[in-house]
């Protein structure tokens, strides 16, 4: 019976195209990893535009939706409470949509803006450094999470407004496409869904294991070698399988919290016996950079190349362009999540809240984390760049936590921080292709079916970063994601057909019904005047005959 649940066509066809990439990528690697980066290249070289025009055109999509009419519209019906208190709520958003990836970038990714600024900008100048600490965070900031939260408009309209079982990308652009979402139109939608935040996912890993890893070693001395970082993403799948077959509110719900907790720790600590006056002045300059340049660093493009001569830095290709695809590919996986845990609030609250805790989270990391190495580094206290570019940005990270007091306590409690957050990206990741695959989802996607794609989830990485193709499985997910661009802007179309559908027919409801009423109302007022009137009159005309 519960099989009967399974979409089958979809179940199989993303397990096929990931097979479809992975072998010829196992079976030959460097020739597999050429292909796909000069896809890649291809993509990002010449719809670079189309990729930022996605990112403004959501930003500004989301601003309008919040506070429009639709914005009023609450997920549930009118006595629906709130699922999730704020901070749970915050922390599931935050932890499905970040993962361990912000700690990695979050603490180095200022290195690589000071030896490679934009701009044209002179490496390790005094502008290269004030673009250093915001560019971060601008990638991280508003259009990121404004691109996570479009693809949650439509599904939580769908699954909490129009009733409607189902948690499928396809099922949320059916106001657009109609019944052809009901046949292979529909089952690629999600298949390319599914493919990209499997490439996705396993960045996040990629970045995280060696990390990790970095900090196992420095704790216990023991090696850094492949044994080590498959141990670690072993633990990582026991954790994450345990907290998505407990579901929502037993698993995700806690290991969330638990993580949240552990990151204010952390910052606070760093903040307060870091640099703090540099780290305050750094971050809150960093935000009027940000705020100022907005527009700019949005749309920069690097037109001119070498012309005329400028000199070309590509680096809107390897940074911006890059990550907004990074986002888009994401997108329609954390706007599932968002949308099934935001029951209960608001069109309005859910589009602001992910928006504003997500990139005040992301300005917090990236503000104190980013700011105490770039703090070592023109102080002269510890050569972070130098360091990074012998032994890898994973060994500097642990170096920079290393200057700050009882090293070994905030290396052992960052490690961990990391591997719950890797834990909450992949536990949320695997209860959403669960729901995808699945005809419809009362409550919550089969148990098996949860724990299946957990450990899929695990071993494909798994098995390309031993042959060495996890970079290329992330940039062949990027690739894929090419063709979310055009479904972003069906799920956004599809949004604002069907609610202000419905919010038309509401009012043509409502209207008439007010009308014929009060019509009654009157009637009623009228009658018992008359009948007052007639009272009234027989009574004088009785005292008359007295």
């Amino acid at each position: 019976m519960k099989a009967k649940l399974i979409d089958w066509p979809t179940f199989i066809g993303a397990l096929l195209l990931i097979l479809l990439v992975s072998i010829p990528l196992v079976l030959f690697p460097e020739e597999g990893g050429k292909v796909v980066n000069a896809a890649n290249e291809f993509m990002t070289g010449n719809f670079g535009i189309l990729y930022l025009l996605v990112g403004l055109a959501a930003f500004a999509f989301l601003i309008f939706v919040a506070f429009s009419k639709n914005g009023h519209v609450k997920l549930g019906s009118e006595e629906a409470k709130k699922e999730f208190g704020t901070f749970s709520w915050a922390a599931m958003l935050f932890a499905a949509g970040i993962g361990s990836s912000i700690l990695y970038w979050g603490m180095i990714e200022w290195a690589y803006y000071y030896q490679g600024p934009p701009f044209g900008i002179t490496p390790g100048s005094k502008d290269a450094i004030e673009w250093a600490s915001s560019y971060g965070m601008f990638h991280w900031g508003p259009i990121a999470w404004a691109i996570y939260t479009l693809p949650a408009l439509p599904i939580a309209y769908f699954y909490y407004v129009r009733k409607k079982p189902v948690l499928k990308i396809s099922e949320s652009v059916r106001p657009v496409l109609g019944r052809y979402v009901d046949g292979p139109l529909g089952v690629v939608i999600d298949v390319l869904f599914m493919f990209g935040l499997m490439g996705g996912a396993g960045t996040t890993l990629a970045l995280g294991a060696p990390m990790i890893a970095e900090g196992v070693h420095d704790l216990t001395g023991v090696p850094i070698t492949m044994g080590l970082k498959a141990a670690i993403i072993f633990l990582c799948t026991i954790i994450f399988a345990i907290s998505a077959y407990s579901g929502l509110n037993r698993g995700i719900k806690v290991l969330s919290d638990v993580n949240l907790w552990l990151a204010i720790f952390i910052l606070v600590f760093i903040f307060l016996f870091g640099p703090t006056l540099f780290i305050s002045e750094t971050t809150f300059t960093s935000i009027g950079m940000i705020v100022d340049n907005f527009f700019h660093m949005a749309t920069w493009l690097e037109p001119f190349g070498n012309l005329a001569g400028f000199t070309e830095t590509g680096f809107p290709e390897s940074w911006t362009i890059f990550y907004w695809a990074w986002w888009v590919v994401y997108a329609p996986f954390v706007g599932l999540f968002v949308a099934r845990i935001s029951r209960g609030r608001t069109i309005r609250e859910m589009v602001l809240g992910t928006m504003i805790y997500g990139t005040l989270g992301c300005i917090l990391f990236f503000g104190i984390m980013g700011n105490l190495g770039l703090y070592l580094q023109l102080t002269g206290n510890f050569d972070v760049i130098g360091f990074m570019n012998e032994y890898g940005a994973p060994a500097a990270i642990i170096q920079i936590l290393h200057q700050l007091p009882m090293p070994n306590i905030i290396v052992a409690l960052f490690t961990i921080l990391a591997i719950i957050f890797l834990a909450t990206t992949f536990d949320s990741s695997s209860y959403i292709l669960a729901a995808v695959v699945q005809k419809e989802v009362q409550s919550e996607p089969l148990r098996w079916n949860r724990l299946f794609w957990a450990f899929t989830l695990c071993l494909l990485p798994l098995v390309l970063m031993l042959v060495g193709g996890l970079k290329t499985l992330q940039t062949a997910s990027i690739v894929a994601g090419f063709p979310v661009i055009f479904i972003m802007f069906l799920l956004a179309w599809s949004f604002m057909k069907a609610s202000n559908s419905d919010i038309q027919e509401s009012r043509d409801y409502e209207e008439p019904t007010i009308h014929i009423n009060r019509r009654e109302i009157l009637e009623r007022i009228r009658k018992r005047n008359k009948k007052r009137s007639a009272l009234e009159a027989l009574q004088d005309k009785n005292l008359d005959k007295e």
